[in-house]
C-alpha cells in the first residue's frame, strides 16, 4: 500500500491490505471449513466468557462510557445470558444454507451456450458501528459463512470488549484452516479515519455504517466505495379506528418499551382520531409508569386523562430518540397515517393495529419502508427473528438490499457460460 501517496493513515492501509489478502482464500473456502470455523467461535465465546465479560466490564467502567444514555449503556452491556445468546446465534448461522454458489437461474442460449447466473461473495465488506458488542460477532460471522473478509470498526466505548470477541474469531478460524485475517478488527483514528477507510476503492467492496444521520452525512460527502447505509428507524405504530384496543395497547408498550435503544423500537404512536378518547388514556398511563416520557399534539394532550404529557415540537416527529421517549399524535384517518409516516419515517419498520383488511391491505401497500407489519411489534424486524441466523444491519434503501442484511444480502452474482467452442459472428 502506498500510504504516503494516498493519504490513508498507515494503520488503516495495513488493516485494508490484510484483508484484502484472506478474501481470496475465503471466497474458495468450503462450507465445511467455514461451518468448522463458526462451531469452533461458539465454542470460544462460551470458553471465554470470563475474559469477554472482563473486558466488558472495563470498559462499562471507563470514563469514555460515562456520558451514556442508559439505553446505550444497555446496548454495550453483555452478560453470560447475552453471551450464551450470541453464540447460539452463531451455531444457528452455521446451520444456514451457504450461498455461495446458489444458482439463481440457468438457460441455454440460441447459440448453445449453457448461461448460468450464481451467487459469489462481495470480497470485503467493512463495517463500522456503534457501542454494541454482539454486532462484533455478527458480522463476522455471517461473512465468514457468505465467503466476504470483514474489517470490522466499532465504537472506542467498546474497545476492549470488540478486541476479546474479534480474538475468539480469529482463533476460531485460526483451527478451521482459515486465514485469522479474514476479520480484522481496526482500532484508533477517529473519524479521519473512517474518512480514509471510506476511499479505500479497489479494496473495499461494501462499506457499511452503522450509526446515526452525522455518520451517514459525514460518508455521504467522502466515499468513494459502495455504501449500504444500516440507518436509523424512526418507527411508527399506527392504532387504527377498527383496532383490538387491548391489543393496540401492548403492542404499543413493546414497541417502545421492550428495547429502546434499538433501530427497531418505535418512536412515534399514531391514534386514529375516532378510538383516541378510549385508548390514549390507559395507554399512556401504562407508558408513563414504564418511564416513558411523553411528547404530543394538542389532541393528545386533550385526550391523556391525565398523564402528563408535553407539547412535542416540530424535530420530534423526526427524531429517534433511542431512549424511553415517545412523540404522540392523533390523526383523523388512515390516509392521514400514511401521509405522517412517509412524511417522517426513515424507512425502517412501520405497523398498523387493525381489524380491517382493508385498512391493512393499504397500509403494507402504500407505507414506504423496508418492514410493514399488522397486528404485530415493530421489534420483530431482526435478522434472527427472521431466520436469518444474524444481520449486520437494517437497510432502508433499496439497492442492494432492503431489510435485515443477512447472508445473501451479503453476495453479488456472476454469470457463467459454457460452451464447446462457440464464437461470436
Amino acid at each position: 500500500m502506498e500510504a504516503a501517496v494516498s493519504g490513508i493513515t498507515p494503520d488503516i492501509a495495513a488493516d485494508c491490505a490484510a484483508a484484502k489478502a484472506a478474501a481470496g482464500t475465503l471466497a474458495a473456502a468450503s462450507t465445511e471449513a467455514k461451518n468448522e470455523a463458526l462451531k469452533a467461535i461458539a465454542g470460544g465465546l462460551v470458553a471465554n466468557s470470563s475474559q469477554i465479560l472482563a473486558a466488558n466490564a472495563e470498559d462499562l467502567a471507563d470514563e469514555r462510557a460515562a456520558g451514556l444514555s442508559d439505553a446505550l449503556v444497555d446496548r454495550l452491556t453483555l452478560t453470560s445470558d447475552r453471551i450464551d445468546a450470541i453464540a447460539a446465534g452463531v451455531r444457528e448461522v452455521a446451520r444456514l444454507d451457504d450461498p455461495v454458489g446458489e444458482e439463481l437461474e440457468s438457460r441455454r442460449l440460441e447459440n448453445g451456450l449453457d448461461l448460468r447466473k450464481v451467487r459469489v461473495p462481495l470480497g470485503v465488506v467493512a463495517v463500522v458501528y456503534e457501542a454494541r458488542p454482539n454486532v462484533t460477532i455478527d458480522c463476522a460471522v455471517l461473512t465468514i459463512k457468505s465467503g466476504n473478509a470483514i474489517l470490522l470498526r466499532g465504537s472506542s466505548y467498546a474497545e476492549r470488549t470488540n478486541r476479546a470477541l474479534a480474538d475468539v474469531v480469529r482463533e476460531g478460524l485460526a483451527q478451521a484452516g482459515l486465514p485469522e485475517d479474514a476479520v480484522v478488527l481496526s482500532t484508533g483514528g477517529g473519524r479521519e479515519a473512517i474518512s480514509d477507510l471510506a476511499t479505500q476503492e479497489g479494496i473495499v467492496d461494501l462499506l457499511i455504517p452503522r450509526g446515526g444521520e452525522g455518520l451517514k452525512n459525514a460518508l455521504k460527502e467522502v466515499a468513494t466505495v459502495p455504501v449500504m447505509y444500516a440507518a436509523s428507524g424512526n418507527c411508527h405504530v399506527y392504532v387504527h379506528r377498527d383496532a383490538d384496543l387491548e391489543m393496540a395497547r401492548a403492542i404499543a408498550f413493546n414497541a417502545k418499551v421492550s428495547r429502546p435503544g434499538v433501530c427497531n423500537s418505535a418512536e412515534t404512536l399514531l391514534v386514529d382520531r375516532q378510538v383516541a378518547a378510549a385508548f390514549l388514556p390507559p395507554a399512556l398511563k401504562e407508558l408513563a409508569d414504564a418511564g416513558v416520557e411523553l411528547v404530543g399534539d394538542e389532541q393528545t394532550r386533550t385526550d391523556a386523562g391525565g398523564t402528563e404529557v408535553g407539547v412535542a415540537t416540530t424535530e420530534d416527529w423526526d427524531t429517534e430518540y433511542l431512549d424511553l421517549k415517545l412523540a404522540v399524535a392523533v390523526v383523523d384517518d388512515l390516509d392521514a397515517a400514511i401521509a405522517h409516516i412517509n412524511r417522517h419515517g426513515s424507512g425502517h419498520s412501520e405497523a398498523i393495529v387493525t381489524g380491517s383488511e382493508e385498512a391493512a391491505e393499504r397500509f403494507t401497500t402504500e407505507v414506504d419502508a423496508a418492514a410493514v407489519y399488522v397486528n404485530a411489534s415493530t421489534r420483530f424486524t431482526d435478522g434472527f427473528e427472521y431466520g436469518m441466523g444474524a444481520e449486520i444491519g437494517n437497510s432502508t434503501q433499496k439497492l442492494h438490499a432492503r431489510g435485515p442484511i443477512g447472508l445473501r444480502e451479503l453476495t453479488t452474482f456472476k454469470y457463467v457460460a459454457r460452451g464447446d467452442g462457440q464464437i461470436r459472428a
